[in-house]
């Protein structure tokens, strides 16, 4: 038997030519034509996306923006608006970092479009106060060391703000239900409503301590 000597070169070149070869075959066998969408569907690169003018109330002041229709309305008050108070955490509605008020109701921003609301009254944490006059809640975190880190805060006021009119516009309290429960808000009632707003830092007790603080105010 003859010995066959091939260098480890021809036998890749050798293998790469067969696979090759197959499925040039295969094609011509079911008379398929290779396409890719890109081909199909060629696109404009000069053409710009669509986009959307909007009048919204900002922390008070009327504003006319042009936003692509993509846009969350957590980028645009950010990266238009250049309102960097309100944060992007987890970009998903899981950490609460983005926390706005949206005709005075508590929302996550990363999860809903600028175009969706055209006309609406929109309050950040720039909007709640200044350094000189601080919002009740602001001054209670300030007082009750409510944070470490900082990055959560804007979206805990803003969402405790959120649940304290949610309590005083007559939103039944979950103590309501407990014969035992004293009318006074509990801890354990802010915890939970205040349970979709995350703080990596783990201040919790002291927020919750300044929410307390603030409602009694």
């Amino acid at each position: 038997m003859n010995n066959l000597k091939m260098s480890r070169r021809e036998v890749l070149a050798l293998g790469a030519s067969s696979t090759a070869g197959a499925a040039a075959s295969s094609l011509v066998a079911g008379n398929a034509v290779a396409r890719t969408p890109a081909a199909d569907h060629p696109k404009d690169p000069t053409a710009l996306p669509p986009t959307t003018d909007l009048s919204l109330e900002i922390n008070g002041r009327a504003v006319v923006l042009q936003v692509d229709n993509r846009t969350t309305l957590l980028d645009a008050l950010r990266e238009q608006l250049r309102l960097t108070g309100t944060k992007k955490g987890c970009d998903q509605g899981q950490c609460g970092a983005c926390t706005v008020l949206l005709d005075g109701r508590r929302i996550n921003s990363c999860l809903t479009l600028a175009v969706m609301h055209d006309g609406a009254s929109v309050t950040t944490i720039e909007g709640l106060g200044t350094p000189e006059r601080l919002h009740p809640l602001q001054a209670a975190f300030v007082k009750h060391d409510g944070f470490q880190c900082g990055y959560c805060t804007p979206g805990q006021i803003c969402s405790a703000v959120g649940a304290l009119d949610e309590i005083a516009g007559g939103m039944p309290s979950f103590a309501a239900t407990d014969p035992a429960a004293t009318p006074k808000l509990s801890a354990i009632e802010m915890r939970e409503r205040m349970s979709g707003n995350l703080c990596r830092c783990g201040a919790y007790p002291n927020i919750i301590a300044a929410i307390l603080d603030a409602s009694e105010a």
